[in-house]
């Protein structure tokens, strides 16, 4: 079994946030969101909610972030 670094995706409220992808990143997209309904059993309706998961994984792994953050506060 593949270990992805997202998880099944949670149903929340969201914020309406417009963005441009590149053709290929997209395509990435759609083939990851295939591949993580695949692990968990769960369709992914629209591979564009898999967006803020990674995003917020970025940013909960980045130590640059972390540190900068915490300097910050």
């Amino acid at each position: 079994m593949t270990k992805l670094k997202l998880g099944a995706i949670v149903d929340d409220k969201p914020v309406k946030v417009t963005v441009e992808l590149p053709a290929p990143v997209h395509r990435d997209l759609v083939a990851y969101a295939e591949v993580l309904a695949r692990e968990t059993g769960q369709p992914v309706a629209d591979p564009a909610k898999l967006i803020a998961p990674m995003v917020q994984r970025f940013i909960a792994t980045d130590r640059g972030f972390a540190t900068a953050r915490r300097q910050s506060s």
